[in-house]
């Protein structure tokens, strides 16, 4: 069965929930040990994590749980067009020049100029094209995918496609669906044999959430929203050599901000209902202050610790006494749990969507569709 078509899965004006996935052609590796050319590309998954960190603190996209593998990403995002809409011209101008710079790159100062952001906020019809794309979910991952393409392409002397395809994207309908694909996420590496435990398994979601409550900071690699001048452009650009303009391009884009929480790029785990409406980040590091689950980090985890333990265990008992109310009030099976986060790709592998099976009903009848894959199957592991 071909996917869904984007406008099926999810609609750009909309506030949803994506599940994203983007895999390797053939067998190209993204990042580890690769054990026929003997490559090790272990280094690339700090740089997609740190360019991950910059397209939150740009895009009005939340991040809410990821995990990079040997030749595949996972990313579990959340659309916030309520957001961006409260962004003044200027910003969504001066935003969208950190990524799309529009220039050749022998062009570039490392920062917009305010001529090139006056350019964009006097132009309407574009600029109203460009509030539009920085909550689009497909724009969030071209930014993040076409940079990893051709720096892989660059050190492997080749050329071509570095992706199978298009990104495969997934809506996520409840918060059933959504705890259930955050922990298959997050448990991508144990499942890999990669690592043992969540506090192993580094450059997940799950590993800076954990890193971060025993206080681990990064240096931010947040986008610094700076701007240049156009007096000070123009003096750079006519007493500097190519060498030094190289140079200072090569320290914008190695340019890191003061250290911050390991997780301060990621959504709040948690949501609080004291906090309501769009809730923009003021740190600059994130679009919003929203949390997605309800439930306490401290509970998530120690769920997805024990999901991690027992996930290969033929005998997997019984969800802990204290986490059961949890998955009571999702309405989700607690005998099926661990089925159901180890085995999410039998459930929901081949759909465009996850949930409840009344929540996957109604998505396929929205789109004119008889029923949606893993509606059936999915039955038994929710009460």
């Amino acid at each position: 069965m071909p996917r869904a078509l984007r406008s099926e899965v999810f609609d750009p004006s909309e506030v949803c929930v994506v599940h994203c996935v983007q895999r390797c052609v053939r067998r190209a590796y993204l990042a580890g040990q690769d054990p026929v050319s003997g490559k090790n590309f272990e280094y690339r998954r700090e740089w997609i994590r740190t360019r991950l960190e910059k397209l939150a603190s740009v895009f009005a996209i939340d991040c809410l749980t990821y995990a990079i593998l040997s030749n595949h990403l996972h990313v579990v995002i959340r659309s916030r067009p309520d957001v961006v809409a409260t962004w003044s011209d200027k910003e969504v101008a001066l935003r969208w020049l950190q990524i799309f710079p529009g220039k050749r790159i022998d062009e570039q100062l490392g920062d917009p100029t305010t001529a090139d952001v006056e350019q964009l906020v006097n132009d309407p019809i574009k600029l109203d094209l460009v509030r539009g794309r920085l909550s689009d979910i497909s724009w969030f991952m071209r930014a993040l995918s076409e940079p990893i393409a051709r720096m892989a392409n660059q050190q492997d002397e080749c050329t071509g496609s570095f992706w199978e395809g298009r990104y495969k994207a997934q809506r996520i309908l409840d918060e059933s669906g959504l705890l259930a694909c955050s922990m298959y996420v997050d448990l991508n590496p144990i499942r890999a044999a990669m690592a043992l435990s969540p506090d192993q398994a580094e450059f997940t979601s799950a590993y800076d959430r954990i890193a971060a409550n025993k206080g681990r900071t990064i240096a931010s690699a947040a986008a610094p929203m700076k701007v240049i001048a156009r007096e000070e452009a123009a003096k750079i650009l006519t007493s500097s050599t190519p060498q030094q303009l190289a140079q200072l391009r090569k320290e914008a884009r190695k340019r890191r901000g003061p250290r911050v929480a390991r997780d301060g790029w990621l959504a709040p785990l948690t949501i609080d209902p004291k906090k309501t409406g769009s809730l923009p980040s003021k740190g600059g590091l994130r679009a919003s202050d929203k949390g997605f689950l309800s439930m306490n980090q401290s509970d998530y985890l120690m769920l997805l610790d024990w999901t991690g333990r027992n996930g290969r265990m033929t005998d997997r008992g019984s969800v802990p006494a204290q986490l059961r109310p949890v998955l009571d009030r999702l309405g989700i099976a607690s005998s099926m749990w661990c089925d159901l986060v180890w085995n999410y790709k039998k459930y929901f592998g081949r759909s465009s969507s996850a949930g409840r099976p009344e929540n996957l009903k109604e998505n396929a009848a929205k789109n004119q569709r008889a029923f949606a894959v893993g509606q059936r199957g999915s039955a038994k592991c929710f009460a």
